[in-house]
């Protein structure tokens, strides 16, 4: 009797291991999920390396406009300088060495002047604040910086306000001059 229920104990526990039959299902080819799974793992690095690129070019332009405020609060300061020297009646040595020691330092980051008397007009680098009749100088002609602008890197950060020269004969042929 022992052996019966051994036995009995071994066909239970056999069929518990056998699988159970399926119908028969076609598997897809292997080759065709390493290749699917290949092509996920390339576009999520080249996501990752699209997301790393953006991530600098927006911490860049984060910088630079962050430099740009910094800067163009110092150039306020380099107009005061220079108010005070053009008002100045006494010795002005100090204020022109500072004058020179904050255009230095501007120049270390460069920060350059743009506009001066003779360019032509350039709206992108001038602001006219003033017109000029005369005949001396070219029509759109600035005759006089009348405020400093600056660049750095060939970018605008402050424009140039100046006094820009309109031929005299074109005034008289303007209606509303």
């Amino acid at each position: 009797m022992q052996n019966s229920r051994a036995s009995e104990r071994t066909d239970a526990v056999g069929d518990a291991e056998r699988p159970v039959e399926q119908p028969e299902t076609p598997e897809p080819d292997l080759a065709e999920q390493l290749a699917a799974t290949e092509d996920r793992f390339k576009r999520a690095l080249a996501d990752l390396d699209n997301y790393r690129k953006r991530a600098v070019r927006e911490t860049e332009q984060q910088v630079t406009r962050a430099r740009d405020v910094l800067l163009r609060e110092w150039l306020e300061a380099l107009d005061s300088v220079e108010r005070a020297i053009a008002m100045e009646t006494g010795p002005t040595d100090g204020l022109r060495a500072v004058l020179a020691q904050m255009e230095a330092i501007l120049a270390r980051h460069g920060v350059e002047r743009v506009g001066a008397a003779g360019e032509p007009f350039d709206p992108e680098r001038h602001e006219a604040v003033a017109v000029r009749d005369t005949d001396e100088v070219p029509d759109r002609t600035v005759v006089e910086v009348l405020r400093s602008g600056w660049a750095r890197d060939g970018r605008v950060l402050r424009p140039a306000e100046v006094a820009v020269a309109r031929a005299a004969r074109e005034r008289a042929s303007d209606p509303s001059g």
